[in-house]
């Protein structure tokens, strides 16, 4: 489904007859005969060589492994991991070590009246967080989202670009706070799956969404549909506030475990940029395992495991990662 009346700036998100992502690459291979040497005969129906066309569909899965501390745990290896999909192991087809793979990123922050309060401080820690993290192979798409939601700059690895868009934040009364989820996710399906690269969405928010739009279940299905893991910096007004939207933070920790993201409390503005270092600090410690889907055509949501194959590593160590995908999703 789509919804109509959402502002995204000059790109359009909606776009009608559009499939999304989910997180796993679907790449036909065409097998034809090599080009013969010298003169070629006339061919018969005999002497004929048919196209097969192979469907593969790789499902990419970022992982994150800490100890009993929380501390990122590197080194692990292909054969320290297993992957099951509904319950059934599968072959692990891809690898790669404490994550390279490259990223899109869509940066979404709530400028509604509540949140935005210092907001030098908040354009700088969201600056410092874009020079730390963004390199040449990744691309961030800056998004805003008040009374309705706002693309303010489209995806690109130019930081200075993204900087200048930061300055244009404009505040509004209401939070559109699913709407930007769910058109979040959908701008990250439009990006190649390929490469193992990994969808990013990165929200600065107090969790209270007050405008009637998508709602949280459409909002979920549409980050899992794009295989996007949601991290969610959690912007706490007042700590004791008899009036806080606990409600609106426990659907954001819930959406962040469902896709595999983390999400953090910010009490005091001072603490949105290491909060934001956190967010990069985890994405740099991914390993990424992809496997080959084992069957298609329906529209069901498969669920995904990853553990340690060692059953003592099992105890030690904590394993994070987003809980399935849709069948039917591109």
């Amino acid at each position: 489904m789509r919804f109509a009346g959402l502002v995204l700036g000059t790109t359009l998100l909606l776009q009608a007859g559009y499939s999304p992502q989910a997180g796993f690459l679907q790449a036909p291979i065409v097998r034809r005969p090599p080009s013969a040497q010298g003169p070629q005969a006339p061919q018969g129906k005999d002497d004929q060589v048919p196209t097969i066309k192979v469907e593969t569909r790789l499902v990419n899965v970022a992982v994150n492994v800490v100890d009993a501390k929380g501390a990122p745990v590197g080194g692990l290896g292909k054969d320290d991991f297993e992957i099951l999909e509904d319950g059934k192991v599968q072959k692990i087809a891809y690898f790669e070590k404490e994550s390279v793979t490259p990223l899109s990123i869509v940066l979404a922050i709530d400028a509604s009246e509540s949140v935005l309060r210092d907001e030098r401080l908040e354009k700088n820690a969201a600056k410092h967080f874009v020079r730390a993290l963004l390199r040449d192979q990744d691309e961030l798409d800056l998004m805003q989202f008040a009374d309705s939601v706002r693309e303010i700059v489209s995806f690109t690895n130019q930081k200075k670009r993204i900087e200048s868009g930061l300055e244009d934040l404009q505040r509004g009364s209401s939070t559109a706070l699913y709407d930007a989820i769910y058109l979040g996710s959908d701008r990250l399906s439009t990006t190649s799956a390929s490469d193992g690269r990994r969808r990013v969405l990165v929200l600065i928010t107090d969790g209270e969404d007050t405008v009637k739009g998508s709602r949280y279940g459409q909002a979920l299905e549409e980050a899992q549909r794009a295989g996007a893991m949601v991290y969610s910096l959690i912007i706490v007004p007042v700590a004791a506030d008899a009036g806080r939207n606990t409600g609106g933070e426990h659907a954001l920790i819930q959406m962040a475990e469902d896709t595999g993201g983390k999400y953090y409390y910010v009490e005091d503005p001072q603490d949105l940029e290491p909060a934001l270092a956190h967010v990069s600090d985890d994405l740099r410690t991914q390993y990424v395992l992809g496997y080959y889907a084992p069957h298609g055509g329906d529209s069901s949501f498969r669920k995904i495991r990853v553990r340690m194959k060692d059953s003592d590593l099992q105890g030690k160590f904590n394993v994070r990662h987003r809980s399935g995908y849709y069948a039917d999703a591109r």
